[in-house]
């Protein structure tokens, strides 16, 4: 039990890290698509520009808003971070701790939890750009949670089970992408959405919403929910390559298996380095208009091609 727990702990470290060291590679790639260099200053080639930009936002000192809820609002960052760290026990590795024989249920269970911490952040802070920032954010995350849920439902009727394991081992010989590949499309876009990143970052809509959720929040409270977020990116990159590419059991190695991750993690920034933010309207007619009814079609036929496969 003390051994499963030391590693449980170590996992976690290793994935703040991976967050610090994802977001020099944002901006990195983003300075270089702009044409301009990014840090180079903090240690060789700018590498320990996270651990300084980590000191700084945990050393400033906390804004103290009187009008603000206080419980909830100190407590809405943790729970973000928490529930983005919970995801992480699903973590693909050869070193597994521990299995869960309804992972993807649990995937589903967790994540759409994590629109309340987003919720209560708009809300403790009694700011109206917070609040409408907030309520932006949920209305968006629950339209694309449905799509995301139904594309899910296609790859667990291919599989046949609940069990991240099954669908690895269900690609063995060819991958989910081959025979699913405008799913995989369409999964790509709702988990964009789902992390609220350009071009769909209403939450965060600067000419008219300052920031939106997170605008009275600084220094270690907006770090929690930086890291929140950018855990969450990592981790979707993670189940995209489990979901429709295997695992690192499957037909390549796992430095194959977290180099495709960490290539689908920097399609994020790609996408928010090339599009502009789309209009609020538009991003909901595409979730209800086209997603959804598109997602329900190829739903019917993944249960129909299973049949197939089982009956011959």
């Amino acid at each position: 039990m003390g051994v499963s727990i030391f590693w449980v702990i170590i996992s976690y470290v290793c994935v703040l890290l991976a967050v610090a060291f994802f977001t020099l590679l944002e901006r990195k790639g983003l300075s270089y698509m702009q044409s301009r260099k990014g840090p180079n200053k903090v240690g060789y080639l700018g590498l320990i520009q996270p651990l300084a930009d980590a000191l700084k936002l945990f050393l400033k000192e906390e804004s103290k808003i009187q009008t603000s809820n206080k419980v909830p609002y100190y407590l809405a960052p943790a729970l973000s971070l928490i529930l983005s760290l919970c995801l992480w026990s699903l973590y693909w590795s050869s070193f597994l701790v521990w299995t869960f024989e309804m992972g993807v249920l649990f995937f589903l269970c967790v994540s759409a939890l994590n629109v309340y911490g987003t919720m209560i952040s708009g809300w403790a802070s009694n700011s109206k750009y917070s609040l409408l920032g907030a309520l932006r954010a949920v209305a968006q995350t629950i339209s694309y949670e449905v799509s995301l849920f139904l594309i899910l439902l296609s790859v667990i009727c291919l599989s046949g089970s609940f069990s991240l394991k099954q669908i690895v081992f269900f690609q063995f010989e060819f991958w989910n992408v081959i025979i699913l590949f405008p799913i995989f499309l369409m999964w790509v876009v709702a988990s964009i959405a789902e992390t609220n990143r350009a071009p769909f970052d209403f939450a965060e809509g600067e000419s008219e919403l300052v920031s939106g959720f997170n605008i009275e929040y600084g220094g270690g409270l907006f770090a929690l929910i930086f890291l929140a977020e950018y855990a969450s990116i990592l981790f979707m990159s993670m189940m995209t390559s489990l979901f429709f590419f295997g695992g690192s059991e499957s037909v390549y190695s796992e430095v194959g298996f977290w180099g495709l991750s960490t290539f689908i993690g920097f399609l994020f920034v790609w996408v928010r380095a090339t599009f502009p933010r789309l209009r609020y309207d538009l991003l909901m007619k595409l979730t209800w208009l086209s997603f959804l009814p598109v997602a329900l079609m190829i739903l019917v036929w993944s249960v129909s091609f299973k049949f197939l496969i089982m009956f011959n």
